[in-house]
């Protein structure tokens, strides 16, 4: 983790930390975060709360992408189709066995180009291989591994990818596109769009 510096400045590092935090956690306004701060006590305007984040967040958000654990070495890929401003295109997602997410991509297409790319984006984010991957049916998959040469155990089984489907399910509520309690997606959700 890499010092921040938080010298020359008005507040400790506590109040400064706690209202990035508020700011970047809640769904608040800059004078959201300033009313809050005010509740306590603590008199900061929106303004420098604005420029607090804009020079500490980064510093922080990157401290806190190198603390977190690497994930495991067994990953479930998948896909869905999703429609956006009336568009038809592809969620590729990878999740790792402990249902981390990975990485996602949006593409046109559902092929082993596609497939490809997005294990390319993996292997450079990761930096390593997977000793496991779990896929649905999708021929696109052996053949992205082949041109790759991806020599991980490829596991296709009957509901063996079911935790990169819960993904779905996650996205989906997250965005306010499935109606009910549904255990999938299967026929409630919209998916995506952009109105």
């Amino acid at each position: 983790m890499r010092p921040i510096s938080f010298k020359r400045h008005r507040f400790p590092p506590e109040i400064i930390r706690h209202a990035i935090w508020l700011y970047a956690r809640f769904t608040a306004s800059f004078r959201d975060v300033e009313e809050l701060l005010a509740e306590r006590g603590i008199d900061a305007s929106y303004e420098t709360v604005r420029r607090w984040f804009l020079k500490f967040g980064p510093s922080i958000a990157a401290n806190i992408c190198r603390s977190r654990p690497r994930p495991s070495d067994h990953w479930h890929l998948d896909e869905m189709v999703i429609s956006i401003r009336g568009g038809k295109y592809w969620l590729w997602r990878a999740v790792d066995n402990e249902g981390e997410v990975l990485d996602f991509l949006v593409q046109r297409r559902r092929d082993a180009q596609t497939a490809k790319k997005l294990m390319v984006k993996l292997l450079k984010t990761h930096g390593f291989a997977p000793s496991r991957v779990v896929t649905d049916r999708l021929r696109s998959y052996p053949a992205a591994f082949r041109a790759i040469g991806l020599m991980a155990e490829h596991d296709r089984g009957l509901r063996a990818n079911n935790r990169a489907e819960g993904f779905v399910t996650l996205l989906a509520f997250s965005r306010g596109d499935c109606s009910g309690q549904q255990a999938s997606c299967g026929g409630g959700c919209r998916g995506p769009s952009a109105e």
